[in-house]
């Protein structure tokens, strides 16, 4: 990916040492990220292309009022500008600044979670950690896969209860090969960033938590894969090779996964503001709303509403960007 030299702006920001971009008008300035200008209203702008990138220099260079930029870097091929004004962007500004193609702007608080100290987060699984929903996949293999999805859905949407629409599908599995369980683990489409991601996180000391409505066993499959601290999903009942249609122990739901971001911050001695949590479907609501900083991952209406901030157009390899470097 191509680095921040397509305009002069961006050009400036990130090889050049003078303090101001345009010397006659002085209303283009610079910052380091660990030295943002505290009075001022802090938005970062997160793209992976050129296109969005002259586009975000037109938008800065018209805006008629002081602004202060920094070059974000983080472990990945996105790009990122911090775009600090002294007075907040109105509607018909972030509106504009939002339709970029390929961009995401995120509101950045003085309280925001910082990247280079000890923090957590919990995820979910299906729809955000990988690309799928294991339920449905395994009634597609089953033969059943109409029948659940539908009820998947309507769960995800928050129409229904979640224990009850869990065993409601998990009972259309009854009779199926156990079998289809290690074939699915054996391909799960991990959800793009996803790697790049933890790793960033992992480097920086982070606890990485799966707390899933899904199965144990691509959940232990993910933390075997990508080293995370904990991982908790339903248990499947299997019985001389198949499934039963039944889960036994306690259900993960929405409140086993609001319990899971509180459990594990105490366990680890997480410090306050440092608990994330991010998910898409409404069985994630109470997750995103006891974090400090709720992320909805192009997620259900209801979800989006309870978040902190959404992505919607990027992949996981965002995530960093919404942390402050220290």
């Amino acid at each position: 990916m191509e680095s921040l030299n397509q305009v002069p702006l961006f050009s400036w920001l990130k090889e050049e040492q003078t303090l101001h971009f345009n010397p006659q008008t002085l209303a283009i300035s610079r910052h380091l990220e660990s030295d943002a200008p505290k009075s001022m209203a802090k938005y970062r702008c997160v793209y992976s292309n050129t296109h969005s990138e002259t586009e975000l220099a037109l938008f800065i260079q018209a805006c008629a009022q002081p602004i202060s930029l920094a070059h974000i870097v983080r472990q990945n091929g996105l790009h990122c500008v911090e775009l600090c004004v002294n007075t907040a962007l109105d509607i018909a500004q972030f509106t504009q600044l939002s339709s970029i193609e390929a961009l995401e702007v995120f509101v950045i608080s003085e309280t925001q979670a910082v990247l280079n100290r000890p923090g957590l987060l919990v995820m979910d699984m299906d729809s955000t950690a990988i690309e799928i929903e294991c339920i449905d996949e395994l009634a597609v293999m089953a033969g059943v896969g109409d029948a659940v999805a539908e009820v998947t859905e309507r769960a995800m949407q928050g129409e229904l209860d979640f224990e009850e629409s869990l065993r409601a599908r998990v009972a259309q599995l009854a009779g199926a090969d156990q079998a289809i369980i290690q074939t699915l683990c054996d391909k799960l489409p991990l959800m793009p960033g996803l790697t790049e991601m933890v790793k960033e996180l992992q480097s920086h000391g982070w606890r990485l938590v799966v707390a899933s409505g899904g199965f144990t066993p691509f959940v232990g499959h993910l933390k075997q894969l990508l080293a995370l601290d904990a991982a908790y999903a339903n248990e499947l009942v299997i019985e001389n090779g198949l499934l039963t249609g039944q889960v036994t122990g306690e259900v993960v739901d929405a409140q086993f996964k609001a319990d899971t971001v509180v459990r594990c911050a105490n366990a680890w001695e997480i410090a306050p503001g440092q608990r994330l949590a991010i998910g898409d479907g409404a069985n994630d609501i109470p997750m995103i709303e006891i974090a400090d900083f709720g992320i909805a991952y192009y997620a259900k209406p209801k979800l989006e509403a309870a978040a902190d901030v959404a992505i919607n157009k990027l992949d996981l390899k965002v995530l960093p960007y919404l942390l402050q470097l220290v």
